[in-house]
């Protein structure tokens, strides 16, 4: 898939995850992408890891009857050449499939590096992260 900008690849992401489907969501990661994450063992290595944990994902969203929308906040993009950095708050909404009533939603701090390869843009590095309650220990994830 061709990526025309650093910011087609949050489209994409954002498509993907919508659609739960796994092969559009890889296609914009980087063979050996390495993800440090808020969830699970918190971090992911090379794009057999992510297949597994993202097909995990999309097929727990499925059995609950959920669909997953996500919105990019307060984008910062820097892009040269072969390069790109971009941080911005990322807002994940679940739905139900049927009635697309609203069931919850959190919001993460994301940030992403990405290169370009063969002329599209990948994500080679991810970081996802979360303030903390000071008093509890505990993420806050409803800032949003």
């Amino acid at each position: 898939m061709k990526n025309g900008t650093a910011k087609d690849v949050l489209e994409v992401y954002k498509t993907a995850v919508y659609e739960q489907d796994v092969e559009k969501f890889l296609s914009i990661h980087a063979e050996n992408v390495h993800i440090y994450d808020c969830w699970g063992d918190w971090e992911c290595r090379g794009i057999s890891e992510l297949r597994k944990n993202v097909t995990e994902w999309f097929t727990g969203l499925n059995a609950e009857g959920e669909i997953l929308k996500v919105l990019f906040h307060e984008v910062k993009m820097e892009e040269s050449e072969t390069v790109a950095f971009v941080h911005c708050e990322v807002v994940f909404a679940a739905y139900t499939k049927e009635s697309e009533e609203k069931l919850r939603q959190i919001a993460n701090r994301f940030t992403f590096g990405l290169k370009k390869i063969e002329g599209s843009w990948v994500i080679a590095h991810q970081h996802s992260s979360l303030p903390i309650d000071m008093n509890t220990g505990k993420g806050m994830f409803h800032l949003r």
